[in-house]
C-alpha cells in the first residue's frame, strides 16, 4: 500500500496543478472519483494490467460519459503510457486530500450509537470547526456497539468519546 501512495504521489500532484490551474478542482474530483471506481472493478482492473491492452482503449474504459475535459483526458494518457492506471484509486484519494487542504475543509467521520439529528451534526460541525480553525465537512455513520457517544475521525485525529471505550478505560483502570 505504501508503494502505491508513493507512486501515486507525483501524479495526484500534477492532478491537482493542472485542475487548480484550469479552475477545475471539483470537476477534477468527480472525473477521478468515477476512473478510480472503474478501475476498482475486478474486470477493468485484469484489463488495466494486461500487457497487450491498448493505451487509448483503457482511456475510453475510465471516462465518464460525455466527459469533455482534453486535459483529464491526456492526464489519462500519460498515466496508460506509464502503465499507472492501476494507481487511480490512490491518486483520487491523494487529489481529495490536496483539494481539502487547499479549500480549507476538514472531512470528518462521526460514528456514533444512535444517528444524530441535524442541530446535534450542527454543534459537532460548530465545535469542530472551532478547533480546527477550517471548515468541516461531516458524513455520518452509526454503530450500536459504541452504547453511546460517539467517534470522530479526521483522518490525523481521532476523538473517542464512546461509552464502549470509557468502560474499557474503567475496567483496564479496576484490573490494575
Amino acid at each position: 500500500m505504501s508503494q502505491a501512495l508513493t507512486l501515486a504521489r507525483p501524479y495526484a500532484r500534477a492532478a491537482f496543478s493542472l485542475a487548480k490551474d484550469a479552475g477545475r478542482l471539483p470537476q477534477w474530483s468527480a472525473l477521478l472519483g468515477f476512473a478510480a471506481q472503474a478501475a476498482s472493478v475486478p474486470e477493468a482492473n485484469a484489463a488495466l494490467g494486461h500487457p497487450l491492452a491498448k493505451a487509448g482503449d483503457l482511456v475510453e474504459l475510465l471516462l465518464p460519459p460525455g466527459d469533455s475535459d482534453p486535459n483529464f483526458r491526456q492526464f489519462l494518457v500519460v498515466l496508460a503510457d506509464n502503465r499507472r492506471l492501476p494507481l487511480l484509486p490512490e491518486i483520487a484519494g491523494l487529489f481529495d486530500q490536496l483539494r481539502a487542504e487547499a479549500e480549507r475543509v476538514v472531512k470528518a467521520t462521526v460514528t456514533s450509537a444512535q444517528p444524530l439529528d441535524e442541530s446535534e451534526l450542527e454543534k459537532l460541525r460548530a465545535s469542530l470547526r472551532k478547533r480546527f480553525g477550517q471548515d468541516v465537512e461531516l458524513s455520518t455513520a452509526v454503530d450500536a456497539g459504541l452504547i453511546g457517544g460517539a467517534v470522530i475521525d479526521t483522518g490525523d485525529v481521532v476523538i473517542d468519546g464512546s461509552l464502549r471505550t470509557k468502560l474499557a478505560r474503567l475496567g483496564a483502570a479496576l484490573a490494575n
